[in-house]
């Protein structure tokens, strides 16, 4: 029996990306603006790292200061107020980390479970509010809440009989890493619960149906349908709050010590940035200030590049 041979079809060459992207020409004006942007934004800046390693002054050419080399990491590192900036950055990283990062996470699963679709876009809306207000009113609002003379927490907590008299909540730095907690998890909760609302609807149904056919409750369908489904993107963003950790809100800092100016609270409040902000741009040291810059930058990607590995190391999700 004779048997005729089929000829096999070649692999098809793949075009070369530059022919790609002539093909594509419509979608690359789209992106062109973007990619200018983020070189003019973000990556020509960066020579000015160079400062960091020079004594700038405002009358000399950029790039061409004497060179330094790593005086000003050393006065920094001598400074004894290092100690306090780093536990503070810390402190208040790790608070917003592994403290405020699961709340919107849970605020999003509660409102998964939500039957009357009007309350649950109700409280959604209000909840994601004051993400539009600036730190500069928000701080406002706070100062009048936590007010010693007829603030309204002063008075439900006396009328709780939690405490006896008013007390100066932004008078004593004891209290300043609480108030920092709080008013983040009020402006940022319902924002932040977004992300994960948005994961949450690209569950399929039909996992929950079959769950409910197989006897599953409502706790048991959230903790391995629910959770299960939205875990990739808890990891990321939580690999993302690692890379920033050491990025404390700047801005709701100044806020809430009106600009550094209650030395009662420096105790708790004062940060890299801000002691960037109060010593180098304010004494015009403008390499010292790019120096510990650099310093809290290095420190952000090399916490960022231990939780990418660890998450790789596990078997998760990952940036790369």
């Amino acid at each position: 029996m004779n048997t005729t041979s089929v000829p096999t079809m070649g692999k098809r060459k793949s075009r070369p990306w530059y022919v790609k992207m002539v093909k594509q020409w419509d979608l690359q004006l789209l992106v062109i603006p973007a990619i200018i942007y983020i070189l003019i934004f973000f990556y020509i800046p960066m020579y000015g790292i160079v400062i960091a390693f020079q004594e700038f002054r405002l009358a000399d050419t950029f790039g061409r200061s004497d060179w330094v080399g790593l005086q000003h990491f050393r006065v920094l590192f001598n400074d004894p107020l290092f100690p306090r900036l780093i536990r503070n950055n810390l402190v208040m990283g790790a608070m917003r980390v592994f403290f405020n990062f699961p709340l919107p996470i849970i605020f999003a699963l509660l409102l998964n479970e939500l039957r009357s679709p009007l309350f649950k876009k109700t409280t959604q809306t209000i909840s994601y509010l004051p993400f539009f207000i600036s730190w500069v009113v928000a701080a406002t609002l706070m100062f009048d809440f936590f007010s010693l003379e007829n603030g309204a927490v002063n008075e439900l907590l006396m009328a709780l009989r939690i405490i006896d008299e008013p007390r100066n909540w932004f008078g004593r730095y004891q209290y300043f890493w609480g108030l920092v907690f709080a008013t983040h998890i009020w402006k940022e909760l319902g924002f932040s619960a977004i992300i994960y609302i948005a994961a949450i609807t690209s569950i399929d149904t039909e996992l929950y149906e079959a769950a409910s056919m197989d006897g599953a409750g409502r706790f048991d369908k959230m903790w391995y349908i629910t959770i299960k489904g939205i875990m990739p993107t808890i990891i990321i963003l939580f690999i993302l709050n690692i890379g920033s950790l050491m990025a404390t809100s700047f801005d709701q800092i100044m806020m809430l010590t009106r600009m550094m100016d209650n030395a009662f609270l420096r105790e708790r409040a004062d940060i890299l940035q801000t002691y960037v902000f109060r010593v180098g741009i304010g004494g015009r040291r403008f390499s010292f200030a790019a120096a510990v810059g650099l310093l809290v930058t290095l420190m952000n990607f090399s916490l960022l590049l231990g939780a990418n590995w660890i998450a790789r190391r596990k078997g998760e999700t990952s940036l790369f």
